[in-house]
């Protein structure tokens, strides 16, 4: 008999990665949320099964990674306590509510269309965005971040996302990269190489196309509930301080 141990991620494996805007702040945070997979389940034609193989370097130990896991797993509580502190230091008007609201509109798309495409846990997704890259979901996020760092029109907010994303995102990614080599071995580590992804990308790849369903499952509706309620709470700083009403000539 052989026993296998259950194992769980951070964001690409078991959980989903999503990311959800702080309701008290207008913060944003790529969380996880745990959902169950089925123990058996075919290969896809557009990505990597698992391998019986495991990397060497996807085995976690030490202090460092105690720390990296450890991050990424509270960054949604730090998210909202980074996300009072924007909300009170934001300084939104009407232009940069205009030009972050966009920003953050296509970093939403990309999460949105990532999510159509990622089976958590159970391959190693190459269709999609995952056909160029092996991080959409936080280059969605980052985006979200610029727009609401561009929204919020203030310096020190600014320095907070950014060194809040930096932080939480990078501890998430090598987090995450360390579950797909734990699961999948060297099938990852050909992914990432490229060279299989481009073969896979040429055939079934090609073949898998967006799932709202899909999408839905990896709950990245809440991202788009999170990202609306934190432009509007932005909207309702500005109309606070006066300064929405003066752009808008009223």
């Amino acid at each position: 008999m052989v026993r296998c141990r259950r194992t769980t991620s951070p964001c690409r494996g078991t959980p989903s990665a999503s990311v959800i805007i702080s309701v008290a702040a207008g913060s944003i945070a790529c969380a996880c949320s745990k959902s169950r997979s089925p123990k058996f389940l075919a290969p896809s034609s557009a990505a990597f099964p698992p391998s019986r193989h495991v990397s060497e370097r996807g085995r976690p130990g030490g202090m460092r990674y105690a720390i990296v896991a450890g991050i990424a797993r509270f960054r949604v509580t730090l998210g909202f306590v980074s996300g009072v502190l924007v909300l009170v230091l934001a300084q939104p008007a009407g232009a940069s509510l205009l030009a972050g609201t966009t920003v953050s509109a296509c970093g939403e798309a990309i999460r949105i269309w990532a999510a159509g495409h990622l089976h958590k846990s159970r391959e190693v997704t190459a269709s999609g965005p995952y056909r160029w890259c092996a991080h959409p979901l936080y280059v969605g996020s980052s985006l979200m971040g610029l727009g609401l760092a561009i929204s919020c029109a203030s310096v020190p907010a600014a320095v907070l996302i950014g060194a809040y994303l930096v932080t939480t995102l990078t501890a998430a990614i090598k987090s995450e990269e360390a579950f797909l080599r734990r699961t999948f071995g060297e099938q990852y580590d050909l992914y990432r190489s490229g060279v299989e992804a481009k073969r896979r990308a040429s055939g079934g790849a090609r073949r898998r196309r967006f799932s709202l369903a899909q999408a839905i499952a990896n709950r990245e509706h809440r991202a788009v509930i999170g990202f609306v309620v934190a432009m509007l709470l932005l909207v309702w700083k500005a109309t606070y301080n006066g300064s929405f009403w003066r752009t808008a000539g009223l």
